[in-house]
């Protein structure tokens, strides 16, 4: 899947439906009013959207993501290392701590990381 950008309204109620899904769609909808104040001609067209997207699924009323939250993530994260730094991780990663520097804790993190994806 090529990079899936979320406008901000895609993503809270993307952010809703990995939040309870599966999901009856008029929980949905009672939810997105609650929380967004949106009617539910809005929450089915938002809902559509996402579902164009390749993202989530109302399947007989059931809502549920194709797409973990965590994997949307990955998969935009890669897409951006690719498009921005030629795919090179370090590029991105020295980018990124440029002129922040990193805690012991951090480099620690860091370093657990790299030990545990070193040959995959």
């Amino acid at each position: 899947m090529a990079m899936t950008n979320l406008t901000k309204a895609e993503s809270r109620l993307a952010a809703i439906i990995w939040e309870h899904q599966p999901m009856a769609s008029s929980d949905l909808v009672r939810l997105c009013g609650e929380e967004l104040e949106w009617k539910k001609t809005t929450t089915y067209t938002m809902l559509k959207k996402l579902e164009n997207k390749g993202l989530f699924l109302n399947d007989g009323g059931t809502v549920r993501a194709l797409l973990a939250k965590d994997e949307f993530a990955a998969q935009q994260s890669r897409e951006f290392v690719s498009q921005q730094f030629d795919g090179s991780l370090p590029r991105f990663f020295a980018a990124f701590t440029r002129g922040k520097g990193l805690d012991d804790q951090e480099v620690a993190e860091i370093q657990k990381l790299i030990d545990r994806y070193k040959g995959e």
